[in-house]
């Protein structure tokens, strides 16, 4: 069997336009948990999703998975070190897209948005919620920069947890939230002979415009 040979038919449901929330939020939140009560309880991370930004200086759009750790009215929240490739790069063009898949639902979520920073204190209340190793290799990382080995970051880890002993562990100031504000969001639903149901939600003054899209 080839690459060109992995295919598989759609059939698990359909979507329509009268199934979906007035709000692409809120449909979000619904097709998140009915993804979370059909998995299986092993598997894991239904909250990664692929981060795409735009290189200005290499001219180039770079995608990497992150995970996403809130939803509210405001957007999509996650957490990086603000100096790696897509902190900078979000800094200097913060426009970004987001993909969900989730293949045993046979759906996938697409959001188009603008990045904005958190405030530092949720930044720092989320950082200091994690354990204190994911802590410490936050603040031991210099995230996305050239380093000789892993000895280096694991040595860096070393030191500051005997700097830190017995103390909390500062949360760089580096390092904390984003979150992208959606304007448009598309929900993929997979169909039989790839005739699949498509809706994009697109932001406008008066409210959410809601359209079906050819497949």
């Amino acid at each position: 069997m080839t690459m060109r040979d992995l295919r598989r038919n759609y059939e698990l449901k359909a979507l329509e336009r009268e199934d979906l929330a007035d709000e692409p939020l809120d449909q979000f939140h619904t097709w998140f948990q009915e993804a979370r009560h059909a998995a299986h309880p092993d598997w894991l991370e239904l909250n990664a999703m692929t981060l795409s930004t735009y290189d200005r200086q290499r001219e180039q759009v770079t995608s990497r998975i992150v995970l996403l750790k809130h939803v509210d009215e405001r957007g999509f929240m996650f957490f990086t070190n603000y100096l790696s490739h897509k902190g900078t790069q979000l800094s200097d063009r913060p426009a970004a897209s987001l993909v969900f898949y989730w293949p045993h639902m046979e759906r996938q979520v697409r959001v188009v948005g603008h990045v904005t920073k958190s405030d530092r204190q949720t930044s720092e209340q989320y950082f200091h919620d994690r354990p204190r190793s994911s802590q410490l290799g936050a603040a031991a990382s210099r995230q996305s920069s050239e380093i000789e080995s892993r000895q280096v970051l694991q040595a860096e880890g070393a030191r500051l947890d005997e700097l830190y002993r017995d103390q909390e562990i500062p949360c760089p100031e580096h390092w904390g939230g984003l979150i992208l504000a959606p304007h448009e969001m598309e929900f993929w639903q997979g169909r039989q002979d790839r005739l699949h149901d498509r809706f994009v939600y697109r932001k406008q003054p008066s409210g959410w415009y809601i359209a079906r899209l050819a497949p």
